[in-house]
Parts: C-alpha cells; sequence; structure tokens
C-alpha cells in the first residue's frame, strides 16, 4: 500500500513519516509533501492508495484536495488542529479524523483504517465526489437510489434518473457508506430509503420495486438481511 502524507509544518511531517513507517511496518510506504500543488502533482503521477491530509497547509485550503480524494480510488484520513471541521470532513466521506495534537496510539488506529479499509465502515459521508472535465462535482447520498459494481468502478443511479460514474470499487465504496446502503446482490447496493416493497416469486426468486418504480434483483443470500434491515421479521 502506499500513503501520502500532506503538512506543511515540518516537524510534524517528519514525526507522521517516522510514526507511520513504525507502525504500518512493510505494510505501507510513505511519501510526503509540504503543500497542496506537490500533492497534486504526485496523486496525477502516481497511484496512491491511501492519503494522510493536514486541512490548513500555509493558508490554503486542504478540503479542495479533500473533494478530489473522495472521487478518487484512495481513501483519505484528515490529520488537523480544527476540530470544528470535523463533521464537514465526514460529510466528505473521509476514514477517520485525527485531531492534533495526536498520540502514537491515535495515529495507529486512523492507519489501521486505511490499511485494512474493507473492515471498517464509517458510515458518516454526506457526499460523494465525481470526477467531471470542470472538477469535482458533490453528489447527496440521499439521492442515491441504487449502487451497481462496474468493474473497477461503480455505477450510482440518481433520484431523478440520471446515473453518474465513481474511481472507487464497490467495495472501496461499502465502507464510506452511512446505514441506509444494504447488500441485496453481490452488483448492487441499495438505499434503504427508496425501497417501496420486497417481493418473492416463483423459483425463490426475490426483487425489490423502488420508490421510482424500478425493480432491483435480490440474491438468496442477502434475502434475510434485507428483510430485518426492512423491518419484515
Amino acid at each position: 500500500m502506499r500513503i501520502l502524507i500532506v503538512e506543511d509544518e515540518p516537524l510534524v511531517r517528519q514525526r507522521l513519516l517516522r510514526l507511520s513507517a513504525e507502525l504500518a511496518g512493510t505494510r505501507a510506504r510513505f511519501d510526503a509533501v509540504a503543500d497542496l500543488e506537490s500533492a497534486g502533482d504526485r496523486l496525477q503521477r502516481s497511484v496512491y492508495d491511501g492519503l494522510l491530509l493536514d486541512l490548513n497547509l500555509e493558508g490554503e485550503d486542504g478540503f479542495e484536495l479533500l473533494r478530489r480524494a473522495v472521487a478518487g480510488r484512495y481513501h483519505c484520513v484528515v490529520v488537523s488542529a480544527h476540530r470544528e471541521r470535523a463533521l464537514q470532513a465526514f460529510e466528505h466521506g473521509v476514514l477517520d479524523f485525527v485531531p492534533k495534537p495526536f498520540s502514537r496510539e491515535r495515529l495507529g488506529e486512523a492507519l489501521e483504517r486505511l490499511l485494512d479499509v474493507g473492515r471498517y465502515r464509517s458510515g458518516r459521508a454526506r457526499y460523494l465526489g465525481i470526477w467531471r472535465a470542470q472538477g469535482t462535482a458533490l453528489v447527496e447520498l440521499a439521492d442515491v437510489v441504487w449502487i451497481r459494481a462496474d468493474g473497477d468502478y461503480s455505477e450510482l443511479r440518481m433520484r431523478d434518473g440520471r446515473s453518474e460514474l465513481h474511481d472507487k470499487s464497490l467495495a472501496g465504496l461499502t465502507s464510506l457508506l452511512p446505514p441506509d446502503f444494504v447488500r441485496c446482490h453481490r452488483s448492487y447496493l441499495v438505499n434503504l430509503r427508496h425501497i417501496r416493497t420486497l417481493h418473492a416469486g416463483s423459483g425463490s426468486r426475490y426483487w425489490l420495486v423502488l420508490g421510482d418504480g424500478g425493480e432491483l434483483p435480490v440474491g438468496r443470500a442477502y434475502v434475510e438481511g434485507l428483510r430485518r434491515e426492512l423491518g419484515l421479521e
């Protein structure tokens, strides 16, 4: 795994590099930069799996990079003294927010989330970033009806009928989504807010009818969990 540290204070940057390398051992490789321009260059030239991001970089706002992070394949942990921005960061889908000054133990918890992202579900994201030619756009998760696996990408179906493509895989997105999103099929996550009914047909065939009248298949392995989530037991 490769992780980029974006931190403008030299002493903090060195401490993050040293502690992160000690805590992750051979599981990750770390690079560090001091400003947003250098971070953008690195992220364009190299493939990173994770980001440790400060929000105030010599007067520049790290949220611009954060918006790119929630649209990209890598996951993000914010390391910042600006605790008042933690909720806003979680709404953008960060895995964790580590307040400064940080301890070795607290940094270790956040790194575990990055190193084993599939086991954790922060569940506090309110928006997802979508790459567009003009820059990153944010879509509100409440307006997403379902998400379908599309190879290394994910297709998001919006309430108004639009489809959006996200750079993260279905497994990568699952770690960010709130509990409203549940698996109904190996290739689909559905937003519980938009389910109208669960139907059973002949041959153990199940499907969902959604608020817009559309239908989604339900895998037999997911029927019981779905019934519990819908309060049908």
